[in-house]
């Protein structure tokens, strides 16, 4: 019934994409020759000359979104990374529509479409799309909110994953339409915040009934197996929606799915957003932030090399092995900061505040993180990302992931040259459990507009930090 729901939204979102696209063209073309937005130097062009366009519109524009993952449905995504991907899907439609219409002109194969008004289009399609999803949106959850069209659900059971269960879908009532009437106990006492107890699962039957339940989830521990099962086959009896909640919050870290195998279910315990079309459009951002850093920072990196070089005349940059992408080491490129041979008596150790290894430009562009600016030139090679977990040396990796659980889901996206966690102050010789915390917040909620507040955050206040020596 969730996927129904999420189906038919998806629907109403494509046909709202479809008429927004038709629209800007129209709206672009008024824009251009009725209204002379921009001035027309070429001589005017047939409002019919674009109508004809239409259908090619239609086309491409909802295949462009689709791409994008916006008839995906999920409820965590915030309105802020829907403009984006909107804006983004967008860019892309016209790009490609302006492909096609060098080659494909329906009944006039001597017309060259504008390109101011193309790019008008460009805008009034972004504008028409937001508008219109917003609106859908607006409606759907002012219809919700006003107790209109919500599906009745009761929760069997009363423990930790019933709490679960509740914060989730009272989180996205609006949107789901969902409208928790109360629980069910099974069999011990217990509160479930402020639903009231409608009985025990024995008299499920007589609840679903007398309440008009649309739907139930079934949020059993594994240890209630038997009464999960005779809760089954009553509710089988009747024209409920069932949902079975597995029993799974311990090991439950990074984001769920069901996939299929051949027709049999399995669950994948550690999907993140950073797959497929997501993950192409990371690799794009981080080639275009990385290459505009170099450009701008070359001076003082030129600057900082030079320095380096003259006091004590060793070399300039500092190779170490860490652990990347998928638990593959890599060589991170870093300014020398320490004495030649630093590390030959020590072995792999965590500096100190006052750590004597240091070069006096050493404790310069340590504290100002100057040192971490070579690794741009790891992430244009792919061994890093411009944002994601710090990486750890494999000494380090393999201590922490003994003491640590989930320690190494830290390693299914690219290590970055900041992070979630740094720009909250976890770095160098601080907490690792609250350094997992956030790198794990980053990977389950990963998305462009989060890579933009952390590159945002990290030269407002984290390039110097107390913890950076």
């Amino acid at each position: 019934m969730i996927d129904k729901k999420h189906k038919a939204l998806a629907s109403v979102y494509l046909i709202n994409d479809a008429v927004a696209s038709n629209l800007a063209m129209l709206c672009a073309w008024f824009l251009r020759f009725q209204f002379e937005l921009i001035p027309v130097t070429k001589g005017q062009q047939d409002f019919s000359t674009y109508v004809k366009i239409l259908p090619i519109v239609t086309i491409v524009f909802p295949l462009a979104f689709a791409v994008q993952g916006l008839y995906t449905i999920r409820p965590t995504r915030g309105r802020t990374e829907e403009w984006l991907q909107v804006a983004i899907g967008s860019v892309v439609a016209t790009v490609v529509l302006s492909g096609v219409l060098l080659w494909v002109r329906p009944g006039q194969p001597d017309v060259f479409y504008s390109r101011a008004t193309l790019a008008m289009f460009l805008v009034c399609a972004m504008f028409f799309a937001i508008l219109g999803r917003a609106i859908v949106r607006g409606a759907m959850e002012r219809r919700h909110r006003a107790g209109r069209d919500l599906d009745r659900v009761l929760i069997a059971g009363n423990g930790e994953l019933a709490r679960a269960v509740v914060e989730r879908v009272n989180a996205h009532r609006d949107e789901l339409g969902f409208l928790i009437v109360g629980f069910l106990r099974n069999g011990e006492e217990g509160q479930l915040g402020a639903l009231p107890c409608l009985g025990t699962v024995e008299n499920a039957e007589q609840v679903v009934r007398e309440h008009e339940i649309a739907h139930v989830f079934v949020a059993l521990p594994h240890a209630s197996s038997a009464a999960m099962m005779a809760l089954l086959d009553t509710l089988g009896c009747n024209l409920v929606s069932i949902h079975v909640v597995p029993d799974l919050l311990q090991f439950m870290v990074l984001r769920s799915r069901v996939e299929d195998l051949d027709g049999l279910p399995t669950i994948n315990l550690s999907e993140t957003p950073l797959e497929g079309w997501s993950r192409f459009l990371k690799r794009g951002f981080d080639l275009a932030v990385a290459a505009a850093a170099l450009a701008v920072l070359s001076p003082a990196m030129l600057l900082t090399a030079i320095a380096i070089r003259l006091e004590d005349r060793g070399p300039i940059f500092y190779r170490q092995v860490r652990m990347g992408l998928d638990g593959k080491p890599f060589d991170i490129l870093k300014f020398r900061s320490m004495s030649v041979g630093a590390e030959t008596a020590t072995g792999a150790v965590w500096a100190d505040r006052d750590d004597p290894r240091r070069t006096k430009v050493g404790r310069l562009i340590r504290a100002w993180s100057i040192d971490e600016l070579p690794q741009l030139w790891n992430v244009l090679m792919g061994d890093m990302s411009v944002v994601g977990p710090r990486p750890e040396r494999p000494q380090f990796v393999e201590q922490f992931r003994a003491e640590y659980p989930h320690y190494m889901l830290r390693h299914k996206v690219r290590a970055g040259m900041t992070g979630w966690a740094q720009v909250h102050g976890w770095r160098g010789n601080t907490s690792i459990r609250m350094r997992i915390e956030h790198d794990l917040y980053y990977i389950e909620n990963w998305s462009l507009i989060l890579d933009l507040k952390i590159l945002f955050m990290t030269i407002r206040h984290g390039l110097k930090h107390e913890n950076a020596y």
